[in-house]
């Protein structure tokens, strides 16, 4: 039993601590491994019978698709993908979620204050596409301003980040998904880690420039410009004229000075990737305690990827802080699960194989691990995919499970800054929000060193208490809110993540 970890009493599987040779027997019941398994995979704490539920998390992962012995490796081969618990009692741990909130002093990071009080960890000039016709020429200005060193004289601007897209024509001009993609332009333009924003278009657009700086109105004047290629004169004109535009505008950008701020203006982006067995165990609660202290100190912490609740989001709802905000989730909830049946699809589309190489068997068994991200807390709001996030606290964003276009949802929301949890490994990162990484393992952190900012593996591996964890993590946090850069960004990561979801007929 001591290669095993047993997470509640309930459970009828094990996870192993560490990989296992064929033949070893983890239980000492004479049942070896037929085959090597590695750190993260399920053993039978006791038999379970075909039609049974299987716990994991003192929760129904999945059903038994074939009598299960004890001490049997227990996955896809043998769990399947079933019902789970509905019975949402909404609410009914609201008085423990608030007492999870920790009572802090207050803490500051360095952050650029923005005209509105908002408040940037980055300070960049944004290039936004209102259509796939206008990403070629935002990416050739922005590489060839790189390129000339025109940056080297202006050290307070982070760089020049190109939000090009596949989309803005070829689509109706109202409806969802419109809204979906002017909200995640709109949102990326005007984000706090924004100094600028230069809006390029073709002209001829369903996505236009006009309505677009309307928007902004007369206030927004000086931080959101706009050209189109057909005014412009062409492809190289406007390339041109985009530069000539970044040239004036540098000097304004410039001029803004990190100054001490409340974590309280913080938002964090909430992701995981590449997950496997101990991404529940490790990495994603000891970022849930750090998301109580973020809480706790007045900041937003925004858990998404709606597919990826699927099976846990009765765990949210009993801390759901009102019916609204509970009804709000359990209709999303209702809406994926019809619209991956009207495209032939299941929920248990998820978990992809390379999580289930790591350990994980079904959708519910992901959920699970992957809510712990979110902590404790009172579940205090629920947000459309890049809806403007206002609300403190641990929030609710509905947004695909796929990372890119999650996180471009909660960036555009107000998020400025991502934390990723992954266990098989990711070469993520972000714009204009950096992305932090944690490995749930220590193998992962060895191996991709340069990928990876902190590892909690040694959660297992050293007996780290995921307190300390979790206050390692905010650390870390704190410190890249404030300008020290991530590994991501060290590596130039960001720039082909941004990705808006799009839904709706193209035309």
């Amino acid at each position: 039993m001591s290669a095993l970890i047993v997470l509640n009493p309930d459970d009828s599987v094990g996870i192993l601590r560490e990989r296992l040779s064929a033949g070893a027997d983890p239980l000492g019941l004479g049942r070896p491994l037929p085959m090597p398994l590695t750190a993260g995979h399920k053993i039978a704490l006791r038999p379970v019978p075909a039609g049974q539920p299987v716990y994991k998390f003192g929760q129904i992962i999945g059903q038994a698709t074939q009598d299960i012995a004890a001490g049997d490796h227990v996955h896809s081969h043998n769990c399947g993908f079933g019902a789970h618990d509905r019975s949402y009692a909404i609410g009914a741990d609201l008085a423990r979620a608030r007492a999870a909130i920790p009572r802090l002093a207050p803490r500051q990071f360095a952050g650029y204050v923005r005209s509105g009080g908002r408040v940037g960890t980055r300070n960049f000039i944004a290039l936004c596409a209102t259509v796939n016709c206008s990403a070629t020429v935002i990416r050739r200005a922005a590489l060839e301003l790189e390129a000339s060193g025109v940056l080297a004289d202006f050290p307070n601007v982070d760089g020049i980040v190109a939000f090009a897209h596949g989309t803005g024509c070829g689509m109706a001009g109202e409806g969802r998904g419109f809204d979906l993609l002017q909200r995640v332009l709109w949102g990326h333009a005007t984000h706090p880690n924004v100094g600028a924003a230069v809006f390029v278009g073709l002209g001829c657009e369903v996505m236009q420039i006009a309505r677009m700086k309307a928007m902004a109105g007369a206030a927004g004047a000086d931080h959101v410009h706009g050209l189109t290629i057909q005014d412009s004169g062409g492809t190289r004109k406007t390339i041109d004229a985009i530069k000539a535009r970044v040239l004036e505008i540098l000097p304004a950008v410039n001029a803004v000075r990190r100054e001490p701020v409340p974590v309280a203006a913080l938002k964090v982006a909430l992701q995981c990737g590449g997950s496997d067995g101990l991404s529940g165990i490790t990495a994603n609660p000891a970022l849930g305690a750090a998301c109580d202290l973020l809480v706790g100190l007045g900041a937003t912490v925004i858990l998404s990827e709606t597919p990826e609740i699927y099976g846990a989001e009765q765990l949210l709802l009993r801390r759901a802080v009102n019916r609204e905000v509970a009804d709000r989730l359990i209709a999303c909830l209702g809406w994926w699960e019809r619209y991956t049946e009207m495209n032939g699809g299941s929920m248990d589309n998820n978990p992809s194989p390379g999580n289930k190489a790591g350990g994980l068997t079904t959708i519910l068994e992901k959920s699970l691990g992957a809510v712990a991200k979110g902590g404790s807390t009172p579940l205090t709001a629920f947000y459309d995919y890049a809806e403007q996030v206002t609300a403190p606290g641990l929030v609710f964003m509905d947004t695909p499970g796929y990372d890119p276009v999650s996180a471009t949802g909660q960036i555009a929301g107000g998020a400025q800054i991502v934390v990723f949890t992954t266990g098989r490994g990711s070469a993520f990162g972000s714009k204009p929000a950096p992305t932090v990484k944690l490995a749930t393992n220590d193998a992962l952190f060895a191996s991709m060193p340069e990928d990876m900012d902190l590892t909690c593996g040694d959660v297992l591996s050293a007996g780290v208490p995921l307190a300390d964890k979790g206050a390692e993590i905010l650390e870390c946090l704190l410190a890249v809110a404030s300008g020290e850069k991530s590994k991501s960004e060290l590596l130039g990561l960001g720039d082909n993540e941004f990705v808006p979801w799009q839904v709706g007929a193209v035309m």
